[in-house]
């Protein structure tokens, strides 16, 4: 773009800069026109200089934030990210931390465009927007977005934005994932792109609001200055380079970034992988029926079927297609086109867009289809999203396993991954050990297992698929704000998936209640009875069971005055619990989200978090690498023996290898594999029977009949795949 059309582009409206946009990428296949990287070819330390300076920018100004934050969330567990971008709203540059927001606060910035913010409430130096409606552009309520504009001599030049996860929104439930929010109107304090201040200061009326509206309001408040810092930040950083580089400079390479974006992250694509077509499948179960707060039109139990088919151009473009997947519902659970490029771009950012220049490039080059009406795409603006990413982690765990098979197929081995995990999320509220009122999401969820690598076992409690920087925070913060002492955290056997290499255990956390008449607990984003993130190649999935144990009066203080033993773990022992065997009295076992009772002052709760899938052959597993989980406690030497085939002795402070027997039964184990096998027809055979029967749980027989029903190419696929006739169609559930 030449200098005299700079100072066209200047006077015209956003709005239709943001059009003209759209039309020059049309035209000529490159953002806003850019069809030669010329200030990259004329001066090319220049360029990647102002690139450097403005990473070094939203990152120094993201630590900072940190810094001097008041939630765990953010200064424990590293829950923000800073970033900039065009005056357009498309992404340059972002900071370390949750990448996620890629593109979610972009479509706040277009959302604001788009609707006339420019005429009213008007965009004027000094101005603070927020935003926390998934609807307009982030993924969930906590995700809460600040944006100021920045100007150059009266000139609207770009936006700065900071994303900090609220770990209470003031939901129906304490916290920010709001597990019992069945509609958007229970979901808790809605910021729908609000001009929340002006002259680089929050306004007071939004301030009392927070104060007024949130069970714990010091964590909303103080991270909302914290934001507010980093952007001015930025903001005065920027300007004092634009001073030194001209504007027009900054213009022109700031699209240039974003255009050599798109252009890398095609190039990538056609280094890493194998065009054709991918298809995968994974599912996602919900065991609310019969519990307390569940409203009639959610109460029963949800299971949610993820195809998957990944499209690779010769080109190196990504088509994800949703074709096929479940309607919405009347559960937390539902995502946003925003959501689903949160959980796009937090993908890519881990596999292909690691070299630090991540920005909206690698949007352009890639699309998904949503299909309106799905959880993907409600299109109904009442629908609730407060723990979207239950459907999320296993959907871009699936992409990811795609990504795998063609990395796999290209030959970079080292770069297949098994893929992210659910991590179901505790949160609580009531009355704090201080005595006062208070909501908090525990976040140590931010660290759970990871899938498999093809070359090395997963990452064990370190890992979730929406933070690359995942930490779980010491116990010791986290007691401080809840009234809960921690009797342990312990890794939990047998969580990561078998295979060759194993996926990451994940692990378990115990508590007693300290302090308090009332403490409400309410749990999400758990996937029972259900794998919903598979292994590959021969590996197993995590197991995905969540089972929690809440016993009332335990009284730990007794035990613990007469040096009893006290329960520091669930155990290891798969028919009883520590639990059960060392506290008085009978613990309520709850599957999947815990939405029972209070507890009060001396009762223990568990909640478990999950590992992740395996890669490989169980079998082809190294004995020695077995046995050194054994005497880790990260699989039990029963699991090693009927899973991988391999015999150990346990000592007192060893675990050694039988290599003869660990013979035997590996061989025993692939006798009786090759005993049980069937050919794949015969199999078909058998199955077609119970497809035609319809000889499925209910909640398998709805999850089909959805299926079908939202998509006409699933249907029939699914009726010629299983040679049924052109009219077949599953049974609605009784009483619908």
């Amino acid at each position: 773009m030449s200098a005299p059309e700079m100072t066209e582009n200047a006077t015209r409206t956003l709005k239709d800069r943001l059009l003209e946009n759209d039309r020059l990428l049309r035209e000529t296949g490159s953002y806003a026109g850019v069809e030669k990287l010329a200030l990259r070819d004329e001066d090319p330390l220049k360029y990647e200089s102002l690139h450097i300076k403005l990473r070094s920018m939203v990152v120094s100004a993201r630590e900072m934030a940190r810094r001097i934050s008041a939630s765990p969330g953010v200064r424990e567990v590293g829950e923000s990210v800073v970033a900039l971008y065009t005056p357009e709203g498309d992404a340059i540059a972002l900071s370390t931390g949750i990448m996620v927001h890629v593109h979610t606060a972009s479509r706040f910035i277009k959302w604001m465009i788009q609707n006339d913010y420019e005429d009213s409430p008007k965009i004027r130096p000094g101005d603070i927007f927020a935003n926390n409606d998934a609807f307009i552009g982030t993924v969930q309520a906590p995700d809460v977005i600040d944006v100021i504009p920045i100007f150059h001599d009266d000139e609207l030049i770009g936006w700065v934005a900071a994303v900090c996860h609220e770990l209470e929104v003031g939901g129906i439930t304490p916290g920010g994932d709001v597990a019992l929010s069945q509609e958007r109107f229970t979901e808790g304090l809605m910021v729908c792109a609000e001009k929340v201040g002006e002259n680089d200061e929050l306004r007071r009326d939004y301030l009392i609001r927070l104060e007024r509206n949130l069970r714990m309001p010091i964590y909303w408040v103080l991270d909302e200055k914290a934001k507010v810092a980093a952007c001015l930040e930025v903001r005065e950083q920027l300007k004092e380079l634009i001073e030194e580089l001209g504007v027009a400079y900054y213009k022109r390479a700031t699209r240039e970034f974003i255009e050599e974006g798109r252009r890398a992250q095609l190039a990538r694509v056609r280094q890493l992988t194998i065009p054709g077509r991918y298809r995968g499948h994974t599912f996602f179960g919900h065991i609310t029926e019969g519990k307390q707060g569940v409203l009639p039109l959610g109460n029963k139990n949800w299971l949610y079927a993820i195809p998957l088919e990944l499209e690779i151009s010769p080109g190196g473009k990504l088509h994800l297609d949703f074709d096929g997947t479940n309607s919405w519902g009347y559960h937390s659970m539902n995502c946003t086109p925003a959501g689903m490029d949160g959980g796009l771009f937090v993908t890519l950012t881990q596999h292909m867009n690691f070299d630090g220049k991540v920005n909206d490039g690698a949007w352009l080059a890639t699309d998904m289809n949503l299909p309106p009406g799905t959880w993907t795409n409600p299109q109904v603006e009442t629908a609730a999203t407060a723990t979207s990413w239950a459907l999320l982690l296993p959907a871009f765990g699936c992409f990811q396993r795609l990504l795998g098979r063609g990395f796999l197929g290209r030959g970079y081995k080292e770069e297949v991954f098994v893929g992210q995990v659910n991590s179901p999320m505790i949160e609580m509220g009531g009355q704090s050990q201080y005595g006062s009122m208070f909501g908090i999401a525990l976040f140590e969820c931010a660290a759970a297992g990871s899938g498999a690598l093809a070359i090395k076992d997963g990452l064990d409690t370190a890992y979730v698929g929406w933070n690359p920087e995942s930490d779980m925070g010491n116990m010791e913060i986290w007691e401080q704000d809840m009234p809960m002492v921690y009797l342990g955290r312990t890794i939990s056997a047998n969580s990561g998936g078998y295979g060759r290499y194993r996926g990451g255990t994940g692990f378990e956390s115990l508590w007693v209640v300290n302090r308090t008449p009332q403490l409400i607990i309410a749990t999400s984003e758990h996937s029972s009875r259900v794998f919903d993130n598979a292994g590959m190649c021969g590996g197993y999935p995590a197991p995905t069971v969540q089972l929690h144990y809440a016993a009332h009066d335990a009284d730990i203080a007794g035990l613990a005055a007469e040096r009893a033993p006290l329960p520091h773990s669930l155990g290891t022992d798969p028919y009883e619990t520590d639990v059960e065997k060392l506290i008085a009295g009978e613990p309520n076992v709850v599957e999947g989200p815990y939405l029972a009772e209070p507890l009060r002052d001396g009762d223990v709760f568990a909640h478990s978090y999950n590992g992740g899938g395996g890669y490989g052959d169980p079998l082809e597993r190294d004995p020695d690498s077995v046995a050194r989980d054994v005497a880790s406690g990260y699989v039990t030497a029963r699991s090693a023996e009927a899973v991988y085939g391999v015999v150990v002795e346990v000592g007192a402070h060893s675990c050694a290898v039988l290599p003869e027997q660990t013979a035997a039964r590996r061989q025993r184990i692939r006798d009786e594999r090759t005993a049980h096998a069937v050919p794949v027809r015969d199999w078909i055979a058998q199955q077609r029977q119970r497809v035609v029967d319809q000889d499925f749980a209910v909640e398998v027989r709805e999850m089909y009949r959805d299926s079908m029903t939202m998509s006409p190419r699933f249907a029939e696929e699914m009726r010629d795949f299983w040679s049924l006739p052109a009219d077949f169609e599953f049974a609605p559930r009784p009483g619908r």
